[in-house]
C-alpha cells in the first residue's frame, strides 16, 4: 500500500504536469490564432513552477527522500545523483525560461519561436524527470524504507502542500492560484483543484 509521501509526490507531479502542459496549450492556441499570449498569465504559471515544485517539492526529495534511500540501499545511487543534479539545475533552468519569456514579451514576435522551443524543452525535460522518479525511485522507496523513514517523510511532505493538488493555498498565494486556475485551459481541469 503506498505511503502518504508517495501519494503526495504523485499528486504534486500530476499538478505540475498539468501546469506545464497548459503552458504549451496556451502557446499553441495563440500561435494558431496569430495572437500574442497573455504574458502576465505565463509569468504567473512560471512563478508557480519556481515557488512550489522548484523550491519546495524538489528540496524535500533531495534533502529528505533521496538521503534515506542512499542510507538503505546501494541501488540506484547513480540515478539519485542524476536526479539531484536535475534539482540543482532546476532553479537556473526556470530563470532561463523566465528570461526567454521576458525577451518574447519585450521584443515581440521575433522572440516567439525561441520561447516556444525553450518551453517545450523545459516541459519535456521535466516530464521525463518526474517519470523516472515515479517509475524507478518511488517503487524502490516502497521496497526498502522503514516505517520510521516513512513516518519522518510523511510528516515533512504533508507540510506546505501544493494548492493545485486541492489544498488551501497559503494566504500570500491565494491571488496567484486564483489567477492561475482562471486562465488554465478547460481540458486540463485545474479549476476544480482549488475552487
Amino acid at each position: 500500500m503506498p505511503h502518504t509521501t508517495t501519494r503526495i509526490i504523485r499528486e504534486e507531479h500530476a499538478a505540475l504536469s498539468a501546469m506545464l502542459r497548459s503552458i504549451l496549450l496556451l502557446l499553441a492556441q495563440h500561435r494558431r490564432q496569430g495572437s500574442l499570449p497573455d504574458f502576465a498569465a505565463l509569468r504567473a504559471m512560471l512563478f508557480y513552477v519556481d515557488e512550489f515544485p522548484e523550491k519546495r517539492h524538489h528540496r524535500k526529495e533531495s534533502e529528505l527522500l533521496f538521503p534515506k534511500l542512499r542510507a538503505r540501499t546501494p541501488l540506484s545511487r547513480e540515478l539519485l545523483d542524476r536526479l539531484d543534479e536535475d534539482h540543482a539545475r532546476g532553479e537556473r533552468n526556470i530563470r532561463d525560461l523566465e528570461h526567454t519569456l521576458l525577451g518574447f514579451e519585450m521584443m515581440g514576435e521575433s522572440r516567439r519561436q525561441a520561447f516556444e522551443q525553450a518551453a517545450q524543452h523545459y516541459v519535456d525535460f521535466y516530464l521525463a524527470h518526474m517519470a523516472i522518479e515515479e517509475q524507478q525511485i518511488l517503487p524502490l522507496a516502497e521496497r526498502v524504507l522503514t516505517e520510521q523513514d516513512w513516518s519522518d517523510l510523511d510528516s515533512a511532505f504533508s507540510a506546505n502542500r501544493d494548492p493545485l493538488t486541492g489544498h488551501e493555498p497559503e494566504a500570500d498565494y491565494v491571488a496567484l492560484f486564483t489567477r492561475i486556475v482562471n486562465i488554465v485551459p478547460a481540458p486540463i481541469g485545474l479549476g476544480a483543484a482549488i475552487a
